[in-house]
């Protein structure tokens, strides 16, 4: 069972625009899924080095020292959440961030950690 509060609260206006606002628990758990997709290292790197420039797997390997096949696999789930974007030219294919928000949060982040 769910206790309320006891107290009255004197932010009705307040609360009601929050209520009003508040995302449904589908958009809310994809909110959640994608913060857990920033939740690893080598992803957080990965979009970084993207943040400046459209490369390929080889040259993402070569910035973090990994291999192929990890940044590969990092590159799948960051797709997955539509995080970054590819396209082939010949048999190469460049990744890039998948639009300006994914760079303005992986900048707001670091503006974030700078300010302590």
């Amino acid at each position: 069972m769910v206790e309320l509060c006891t107290v009255q609260h004197r932010h009705e206006a307040a609360v009601s625009e929050i209520l009003g606002s508040m995302p449904d628990e589908p958009e809310l758990s994809e909110m959640a899924e994608l913060f857990k997709t920033f939740g690893d290292s080598t992803r957080i790197r990965i979009l970084y080095i993207l943040s400046h420039s459209e490369l390929c797997v080889c040259d993402i390997a070569a910035v973090l020292k990994l291999s192929q096949p990890a940044i590969s696999y990092q590159l799948k789930a960051l797709k997955q959440a539509r995080l970054v974007k590819s396209r082939r030219d010949g048999k190469t294919v460049y990744y890039s961030l998948a639009d300006d928000h994914v760079g303005i949060i992986i900048g707001m982040a670091k503006e974030h950690l700078e300010e302590r």
